[in-house]
């Protein structure tokens, strides 16, 4: 794992390079999701490293990417991890990327598509989705979060075999042990100012109506991937974000959903996922030949 200073804060990653790539293909960038770490990439990263460069990295505030000074003035909207994100791609000089985003991630490929399109060639995002503002289950969903997060640690202290139950949360198919036990451990381990604040700066009314209209206008392809069975991002929600961008409008379908998957699509059917991925980056590198 390396480290570079992005906007004030030492930001960790992994850039996997093929020995015998073809230079012409684009870097593959994933940007993990809420309470969560660079990490739940590595297997599908360890299937697609061999013909692709592969960058990963925890997202301020999550992860390794952490910071002592508690008075850094930094902010936690999609916009300004975005703005991480674009110095990161040129500060490791990566001239085309494909940012593949889950869940929170996904919205920030979104917006980093948005703010450097000079470099993003395209976005594939899984189970992630929205763009619809429904006031009391979000303010329900702002109040739990934020309870979670603060009190975590105490709430814990009344659940045996804790690897257990996050190996069971949020999915269809169980995860390992061993994932469950990096869940928690990301859970324990993220910044509580940097958790709650990109929980609520990422759902605000405006943010939420926001994304759509940057799907919108987003001349790149964009894909969604999303778990039949996820209960935290539903397949309507990841239609009716999808439905705005110009792949779907022109009845090019751009959305893929995977039977017996919750919301962890990447570790949970892990083969399906890089099938997928592949297939659309190929599509797209093909066609620039």
């Amino acid at each position: 794992m390396s480290k570079i200073k992005i906007r004030g804060v030492e930001h960790f990653y992994e850039l996997s390079t093929p020995t015998y790539g073809d230079e012409s293909l684009p870097t593959l960038v994933f940007i993990h999701g809420w309470l969560l770490s660079y990490k739940y990439w590595q297997p599908l990263i360890d299937k697609l490293k061999k013909e692709y460069s592969c960058l990963a990295y925890d997202l301020k505030g999550f992860g390794s990417s952490l910071y002592d000074d508690k008075s850094c003035a930094c902010a936690y909207s999609l916009e300004s991890y975005a703005h991480d994100l674009r110095e990161l791609l040129q500060e490791l000089d990566i001239k085309k990327a494909w940012l593949i985003g889950h869940s929170l991630g996904g919205s920030v490929a979104i917006w980093g598509a948005d703010s450097c399109p000079e470099i993003v060639t395209g976005v594939i995002c899984l189970n992630a989705g929205g763009g619809i503002y429904l006031k009391e289950e979000f303010e329900q969903f702002r109040n739990a979060g934020e309870k979670m997060v603060k009190f975590r640690r105490k709430w814990l202290k009344n659940i045996r075999l804790f690897d257990f139950v996050f190996a069971r949360m949020m999915v269809k198919k169980p995860l390992g042990i061993k994932w469950g036990r990096q869940r928690l451990y990301d859970f324990l381990g993220a910044d509580e100012r940097s958790a709650i604040a990109s929980l609520l700066e990422s759902t605000t009314e405006e943010q939420v109506h926001l994304l759509p209209q940057i799907v919108a206008r987003m001349p790149q392809p964009l894909h969604f991937i999303a778990g039949k069975q996820d209960k935290i991002m539903e397949p309507k929600y990841v239609r009716h974000l999808a439905s705005f961008h110009h792949l779907f409008q022109n009845h090019q379908d751009n959305v893929y959903e995977i039977d017996n998957c919750g919301h962890f699509s990447m570790l949970e059917q892990t083969h399906l996922v890089h099938e997928q991925i592949l297939t659309i980056i190929e599509k797209y590198h093909t066609q620039s030949k």
